[in-house]
């Protein structure tokens, strides 16, 4: 049984994925589902969020010419998380609004972790360090094979001209890291991170992440 909008104290609800995996479609079919139900949604995306996070944002992933070394990477990445959970996600949990994120520290873990081979001890205790034990309610990755999403994500930031491609220009090999290291945290935190077959119709996935969200709320 889950709860009513009226007796609801607030969840925190990321997203996650490779390149390509329909996350924007699917977070937006979400919001309005819930809206429809009574919920109060927000949405929001990582690195971003704020002001401050959105600048980080810029430097990270438009920079095509200049390399981060994963620590610094690491280290902007959560300056950026612990100003977007001060100042949006918090306020907003607090007044019982479900917050839906676009990525989160999962993320981190698996781009940084897995797909740059920071030692992720260190990430832990960043992460630990800049907003300390905070976790999501619930993740929902959507999973997709690595070589579709990777096609995918190309042919959308071609169609947009986007030029947040940093990551869409690393060799299959490293997308195919990436999706191993989301399902190896899925199968670690199997109550948290649920997993979603995201290589469906955009109904059939929508309906799932749906029951995953009434269930949890």
């Amino acid at each position: 049984m889950h709860a009513s909008p009226s007796t609801f104290s607030g969840r925190f609800i990321t997203l996650e994925g490779g390149e390509g995996a329909g996350k924007t479609t699917q977070i937006n079919l979400l919001r309005e589902a819930l809206q429809e139900k009574g919920y109060d949604v927000v949405i929001t995306r990582e690195p971003g969020g704020t002001t401050e996070a959105e600048a980080i944002r810029t430097l990270l992933v438009t920079q095509q010419d200049r390399e981060w070394t994963v620590e610094a990477e690491t280290l902007l990445l959560f300056a950026a998380r612990s100003m977007h959970l001060r100042d949006l996600i918090l306020p907003e949990l607090e007044q019982g609004k479900i917050v839906l994120c676009d990525r989160f520290t999962d993320s981190t873990r698996v781009y940084q972790g897995y797909g740059r081979e920071m030692d992720k001890t260190k990430i832990e205790t960043i992460k630990a360090v800049t907003i300390g034990d905070f976790e999501p309610d619930l993740t929902l990755l959507c999973d997709i094979p690595a070589e579709k999403g990777l096609s995918r994500s190309l042919k959308r930031l071609d169609e947009t001209g986007s030029n947040e491609r940093r990551y869409e220009e690393k060799d299959l090999s490293f997308h195919e890291t990436l999706r191993r290291g989301f399902l190896e945290l899925a199968n670690k935190h199997s109550k948290r991170i649920k997993i979603i077959d995201a290589d469906r119709t955009v109904d059939d996935i929508h309906l799932q992440i749906l029951q995953e969200v009434m269930n949890a709320v």
